[in-house]
Parts: structure tokens; sequence; C-alpha cells
């Protein structure tokens, strides 16, 4: 599918069944929440690894993300908004920036390079947002997740649940490496493009970019309305 449509497919549709989840969480059982959030981290964990197309890594990015997104249901439901929130402005950004550049498989990530630096460099940092890599912003939810199921005497699951994330920052990380370190850049003409032609998307990218990575020093804030 285009872009635009994976785009849609991994944020608006996400919204109702999540609003429907919050509604109902004081009924939920814990028990199946933990098996769902397990094998969905798992399966968004692994099923990532073995991907070269950019639409499928995001794809199982949030089958992973709605893991973390579904286990804190019942204990904070406020936290499953937030988590939503920050995955969908993350995800927003890295979508609009992959399809300005008409990027979709690892290796265009490279040529990127070549069209424009600072979109490569968004791309890089949404990506490591994405995979919960602190100080970013994708840390935020990860980090008040675990701390709450801490407190509610989860420690077990808390392990499960950082040690599965680690498994998203893995091929993220891969993606960079692939594309910075091991695919060089080429290029005939020596003259580099650095800025693509001014649109609406492109105005919305650098909002969009400081909000999905530079949020969180305000996590003291969001703990206190949470």
């Amino acid at each position: 599918i285009p872009l635009s449509s994976g785009m849609i497919l991994l944020t608006w549709q996400k919204i109702a069944p999540t609003a429907l989840l919050y509604q109902i969480s004081p009924s939920l059982n814990m028990e199946i929440l933990i098996l769902l959030a397990i094998l969905s981290t798992m399966l968004g964990g692994w099923g990532g690894l073995n991907q070269t197309q950019m639409r499928k890594i995001l794809a199982y990015s949030s089958i992973a993300h709605m893991g973390w997104t579904v286990i804190i249901a019942l204990i904070n439901p406020n936290l499953t908004i937030l988590s939503l929130m920050i995955y969908i402005m993350t995800t927003l950004t890295l979508f609009m920036t992959l399809n300005l550049s008409s990027t979709t498989k690892i290796k265009s990530i490279s040529n990127l390079w070549n069209k424009s630096t600072p979109m490569t460099m968004i791309v890089f940092l949404t990506m490591l947002s994405l995979g919960g890599l602190p100080p970013l912003t994708g840390f935020m939810p990860k980090w008040l997740i675990l701390q709450e199921l801490i407190i509610n005497n989860n420690p077990t699951m808390a392990i499960i649940m950082a040690l599965s994330a680690l498994l998203n920052l893995f091929f993220y990380m891969r993606i960079i490496y692939v594309s910075s370190l091991t695919m060089f850049p080429t290029s005939n003409n020596l003259k580099h493009h650095w800025f693509f032609s001014q649109t609406k998307t492109t105005n919305m990218i650098p909002t969009l970019t400081t909000i999905s990575s530079m949020l969180l020093p305000l996590t003291p804030i969001l703990i206190i309305m949470t």
C-alpha cells in the first residue's frame, strides 16, 4: 500500500479501539491483558528483525507498541492514552518524512543522504524515538509504564516488557547502522540538495520532530497529570 495509506492504518485507525479499551478498562482481566501484551511485543519485535521494507517494519513496530498500550489499560488508563498519542506523533513524523523522500526500503535510506542530510537525520532520530531510546520522547511512555508495573507488584512483567523493547530498538539501530556505516552514499554530482521544495508537509515536520524527540523533560508534569 502507499505510505499515506499505511500512515492512516497505523495512526488514525488505532484511536477508536483504544478509546473503547479506555472505556471498558475497569472490567478488563489482568491475566488476559498480560498475555496479549507479551504476544504483541514479542511478535512485533521478532517479526521486524527480518524485514527490508520500511512499511513492514513500521507495521511490526505498531504491533509491539500496542502491547505497551494494552498492558497498562487496567492499572492506569491515562497512560494508555499518553502512550498512544506519543506513538501517533512519532509515527506521523516518520511516515511524512519517508513519503516526502519516497523512501520505502532500508537501502533507499542510504540514498537519502544525497537528497537531504537534515531529512536523513530526522528519520534516524524518529526511529530511535520509536525504539524507546533515552533521552528521546519515545522512552517516556515505556519508562512510566514500567514504573507503574513495578509499583503494582509486577516486576517480572516489567522485566519481560523491557527486554522485548530491545528487539524493536535493535532493528531500528540495524537500519541506522546499515544506512550510515555499511552503505556509504555515492553520487555523481558533488552538489548535494539539502532541502526539498517547501510545502505544508515540510512545514509540519520540524514541529512533529520536536514533539517526537524532545518531550522527555516534561515527564514530571505528565506524571502529575496522569
